[in-house]
């Protein structure tokens, strides 16, 4: 971000908010050397048995970090937009300073553009850092509780989702920062905006390609008509026409779980589950999405700065 290579309004945005911007490559670099310090401390292998690694004190350490790590990285959208609704766009609106730009024959889409680039393109950047370096800890612990690669935290900071999010936090906070000119206001405002595009999404998401269907006979267990790596998210009865029953049908009349009443013609149980080949469809599409979002509030950015300077 230096002036060698930047000019004009980029140079001004970049020299304004130069500390917050070289904070981003700090913290990827100290995060790096973290997760690479606790790799080491944690082993690679687990050689004393599968439950080895939970009583080494590296490996608990690890994965204590790496959940701290997934919680920082699912705010890290909301930090972005507040950042850039408040100091880079409000404040400058809410002091009137932004007219001084203006007069260095420098105009409103110019002057907005420029904060939007240098966002965008530390913010981009940044968050692809951050999610290697979170993929090299995350490698040591995948599969286990709370770091299955659905798992919410986990699954945003482990794909580029995560910077489509951040993007969209622009997107939103210049739009925001316009509309409100205040900067605290702005700030929470596109903090709260941006987590509930994240929450609605999130709980969509696995609704987005259609589930896949195994089955079992009934003295199995659902579970086992899916991969181990699966997400799971139904189970019941099947009957030999392919319907699927709840599974209390056949425990309200007997109580071993596996004996059913003739006349319902159970043959077997189901499991409805995604796949871990659903993992990056559903990251590219929700990516898709979220830029879309993103594109339609800085279209409406644009032509509001033209508006107010008209």
């Amino acid at each position: 971000m230096s002036g060698l290579t930047l000019k004009g309004p980029y140079w001004v945005a970049a020299r304004l908010h130069r500390r917050a911007l070289w904070a981003v490559p700090a913290v990827v670099a100290v995060g790096l050397v973290a997760v690479i310090a606790l790799r080491i401390g944690a082993g690679d292998t687990d050689t004393g048995g599968a439950g080895a690694a939970w009583t080494n004190d590296g490996y608990l350490l690890l994965r204590a970090c790496m959940e701290q790590a997934a919680t920082g990285l699912l705010f890290l959208p909301l930090l972005v937009g507040a950042f850039v609704a408040g100091p880079m766009t409000a404040r400058e609106l809410e002091s009137g300073t932004w007219r001084l730009a203006l007069t260095q024959s420098t105009t409103p889409k110019a002057w907005l553009g420029s904060k939007v680039r240098v966002a965008a393109t530390v913010s981009l950047l940044g968050s692809a850092a951050l999610v290697a370096v979170y993929r090299i800890g995350w490698a040591r612990v995948t599969g286990t509780y709370r770091f299955h690669w659905a798992d919410r935290g986990t699954y945003e900071a482990t794909g580029p989702v995560l910077l489509a999010y951040c993007l969209l936090g622009v997107a939103l906070g210049v739009l925001v920062g316009q509309l409100v000119r205040r900067t605290l206001a702005a700030m929470a405002l596109t903090g709260i905006l941006t987590g509930l595009v994240m929450l609605v999404l999130g709980a969509l998401r696995w609704s987005i390609l259609p589930v896949e269907t195994g089955t079992v006979p009934l003295s199995g267990h659902a579970s086992q008509a899916m991969p181990h790596s699966a997400l799971f998210m139904d189970m019941g009865l099947v009957t030999s026409t392919g319907e699927h029953l709840p599974e209390y049908v056949c425990s309200e009349r007997f109580q071993d779980m596996v004996t059913c009443p003739a006349g319902i013609d159970v043959t077997g149980r189901y499991a409805e589950f995604h796949p871990v080949s659903h993992y990056w469809p559903t990251q590219l599409i929700e990516s898709s999405l979220v830029l879309a979002l993103a594109g339609v509030a800085l279209f409406v950015a644009l032509r509001l700065v033209a508006a107010r300077r008209a």
